[in-house]
């Protein structure tokens, strides 16, 4: 594209522009269902301009950030449009946080004003003497339509609000990472970033307009929104979104609605290779199912493409600040790698390199980093932090890998994961792989608890789906691993602690382990 075109209005590479062009091409196609409601195109792309023009018409003003605090409803993507039209900048809020994480969310970036789902109002007015001079709204069925996204949206009278002014290099979103490790981090996305993003999504994932995907994962979450639901609006596919993914509701739903594609974290892929109905339900219509978000057990993978023959499974890897999408393993490509994340998408660049940013061998292990033009700006207001993420001009993921000869990387752990037992390394991730092959095993985690001779000892964590004993389990594994891997001991709980995109939080599993280690030795302590 020349210069000259490259100032033409229309021709940015906008968040609102993908939404337009594809209500040009299909305005009476059907775009989104959720609960009763069923938008076309055009509907949906009339609905955003109303949206865009009542947030301006309350006083804000391009660049300021508007935070939303909802579960997945129509309201929540139409906010998020809305302001991207607008020239506003989107901060989805994980709707679990409560108290000081929740004020943490809702005033680091500074936001000029909130739109709240009604039901979590409460969780708000909790932390509202911390939330400064905000002005507060309600993203659905509020009972005030003045302030109300969807009554916007809904106003067959409401002014609509035409992009203009709007540049690719404006931010559109601050994502928050998942914060398992540390105070999360909001990275700035700039609609460049994301609409190179869902392109890269559309060529490695092969999204077409006859495509007919179910939502089900948090929308504030990145996976859900940029990965599949935004890349399928821009290709004119029509969606159906629910507020949450119950299995038993995905089920019906597939049945109904003839759903061919389905995007869900590995927990929640374990709750489907485990579930009763799992068996006899009508999938006949799927063709594609997504995984990605966290590490896939190999065996839970063998036991749905067992079930689902006709089905091309797709391992989605990357991280927020990436937008998120950074590798994709294709369907044709799990026979021979079941267990890689595949090779970079269209719009990114991996190396996998040492402490020194040198290119290890094939086979070894290194940290993967990437180039591309997905990636985030930065950290908001964390210099530092962005500063480190960004050396040697890579982005560095915290991802630990290994790369073959074909380019294909494959997972170890995350930097943070991998257990230093007796001054041994050893994967979680491989420890974890051995445990699911007994079939009593339906989830576990597997984490390092502190140890006096060992410094870390390797601790598992079960769900189990029938009476096992712990002995049993760490023989089992005995047959797979070496002594040193084996897990010094087994905890069994009734769930895992996970956020709501379903990502496992192993932090609370160290810090619940090491309390209770704690506790114990307190407790020998005082009795000796």
């Amino acid at each position: 594209m020349s210069e000259e075109l490259a100032g033409v209005p229309g021709f940015p590479s906008t968040i609102g522009g993908v939404l337009s062009r594809s209500a040009s091409r299909y305005p009476d196609k059907l775009a989104l269902t959720f609960a009763d409601r069923r938008w076309t195109y055009a509907e949906l792309e009339r609905g955003v301009g109303r949206v865009a023009a009542a947030l301006l018409q309350r006083g804000l003003e391009p660049g300021d950030r508007v935070a939303a605090f909802g579960k997945n409803s129509d309201a929540y993507l139409l906010l998020y449009l809305g302001c991207a039209r607008a020239g506003l900048v989107h901060v989805p809020v994980n709707f679990n946080a409560r108290r000081d994480e929740l004020a943490y969310l809702m005033t680091q970036s500074e936001p000029r004003a909130a739109f709240v789902d009604p039901a979590l109002a409460e969780a708000v007015d909790a932390v509202a003497d911390r939330l400064g001079g905000m002005s507060r709204g309600s993203l659905r069925d509020g009972g005030a339509p003045q302030d109300d996204v969807l009554a916007w949206a809904l106003d067959p009278d409401g002014p609509i609000h035409e992009e203009g002014g709007v540049s690719d290099d404006d931010l559109v979103q601050l994502l928050y990472t998942s914060g398992t490790t540390s105070q999360a981090k909001g990275a700035m996305l700039t609609h460049r970033a994301l609409v190179h993003e869902y392109v890269s999504c559309i060529v490695g994932l092969e999204m077409t307009a006859r495509d007919v995907p179910l939502h089900a994962l948090p929308l504030y979450h990145s996976a859900q929104m940029h990965v599949f639901l935004m890349p399928a609006l821009a290709v004119g596919a029509t969606n159906h979104l629910l507020e949450a993914p119950d299995l038993d509701v995905v089920f019906d739903r597939v049945a109904r609605d003839r759903i061919d594609s389905l995007f869900f974290a590995p927990t929640v892929w374990v709750g489907v290779a485990n579930h009763p109905r799992l068996a006899d339900a009508d999938l006949s219509s799927l063709r594609k199912a997504f995984y990605g978000a966290s590490i896939m057990p190999v065996p839970i993978l063998a036991r749905l493409q067992q079930r689902l023959p006709d089905v091309g499974f797709f391992n989605c890897f990357g991280q927020s600040e990436i937008g998120p999408l950074a590798c994709v393993l294709r369907p044709e490509e799990h026979a021979d790698r079941p267990d890689s994340i595949g090779r970079s998408v269209l719009f990114v660049q991996t190396r996998v390199v040492d402490d020194e940013l040198n290119d290890v061998a094939a086979g070894e292990v290194g940290e993967v980093i990437y180039r591309s033009p997905q990636l985030c700006r930065g950290y908001w207001g964390k210099p530092e932090e962005t500063e480190a993420a960004f050396t040697g001009g890579w982005f560095h993921s915290g991802d630990l890998c290994r790369i073959d000869d074909a380019g294909y990387l494959f997972v170890v752990d995350r930097i943070k994961d991998v257990i230093n037992t007796g001054g041994m390394l050893v994967a979680s991730r491989e420890v974890e792989d051995a445990l699911y092959g007994h079939p009593a095993v339906a989830e576990v985690a597997v984490v390092a608890v502190p140890h006096e001779r060992w410094i870390e000892a390797i601790a598992a964590v079960v769900v189990t789906s029938e009476p096992v004993a712990e002995d049993d389990l760490i023989a089992f594994a005995r047959d797979k691993l070496t002594s040193q891997k084996l897990p010094k001991s087994v905890h069994f709980v009734d769930e895992l602690p996970k956020n709501a995109s379903g990502k496992l939080l192993k932090r609370e599993l160290r810090d619940q382990l090491a309390g209770a280690s704690a506790s114990a030795g307190a407790g020998a302590g005082a009795a000796s």
